[in-house]
């Protein structure tokens, strides 16, 4: 997994990740955080979420969120944007 998010998708698939990795279910991480399921879903989907239901997320899983200078993708990342689903 990147630590670099650049889209609603890359969000949504670290979001996902860290719950998979700490081995809490969607419905847990939506209790601990006080959304719906249907909100977490959401957000893991790449879809749009209000940004303190995402807060609220990342609180739940003890993450912050740390804003940067953008910078062009490596070319790692862009192979891995674009190679050919298997």
């Amino acid at each position: 997994m990147s630590n670099i998010i650049r889209t609603p998708a890359d969000l949504g698939a670290a979001i996902r990740q860290l719950r998979i990795d700490r081995d809490i279910t969607a419905v847990e991480l939506a209790d601990r955080s006080g959304r719906s399921r249907d909100l977490l879903w959401r957000l893991e989907s790449g879809r749009d979420v209000s940004s303190s239901a995402l807060f609220d997320v990342l609180r739940a899983l003890g993450v912050t969120l740390e804003i940067t200078p953008a910078t062009l993708p490596t070319l790692e990342e862009i192979r891995e944007r674009f190679k050919d689903p298997e």
